[in-house]
């Protein structure tokens, strides 16, 4: 089966453990006073993440089984949550207010971030597409 996946597949279903573990431990704050999970482009508070992170989390550990093991559910979790992580990253400069003495790294990272944040889930998302079609099709003529 990892052939059928692929390494691609199979670093974003290793990527997507490392990050459920990540909003599981964002309640902690161990990354600094600004930690705190960001839903809809607002940062939680540790109390709030706290619950919502392990519900995050929780989904992130599905959606790396699904795309671990090809399964076609997992398509539209991948498409939901590339889209919940587009809305995320787009709604922060907006909604979770900005330190005041940021410089230009501060915002070299956020772009950059950003990028990365959209291209690699909606890869991800693209390529279990195709994957998972592929495998379906080779079961369907096996």
């Amino acid at each position: 089966m990892a052939s059928k996946r692929g390494p691609a597949l199979t670093f974003f279903a290793i990527a997507f453990l490392v990050l459920a573990l990540s909003d599981l431990m964002k309640r902690f704050g161990l990354e600094g006073a600004d930690t705190g999970l960001v839903v809809l482009g607002r940062r939680l508070s540790r109390d709030a993440s706290a619950v919502a992170g392990p519900l995050l989390a929780l989904v992130l550990v599905v959606y790396a089984v699904g795309i671990w093991r090809l399964r076609p559910w997992a398509v539209p979790l991948g498409w939901a949550y590339a889209a919940y992580v587009t809305a995320n990253v787009l709604l922060f400069p907006f909604r979770t207010p900005q330190p005041a003495d940021a410089g230009i790294g501060y915002w070299l990272f956020g772009i950059v971030y950003m990028v990365v944040a959209i291209a690699g889930t909606t890869m991800c998302a693209r390529l279990l597409t195709r994957r998972t079609a592929v495998a379906e099709r080779a079961a369907a003529a096996a």
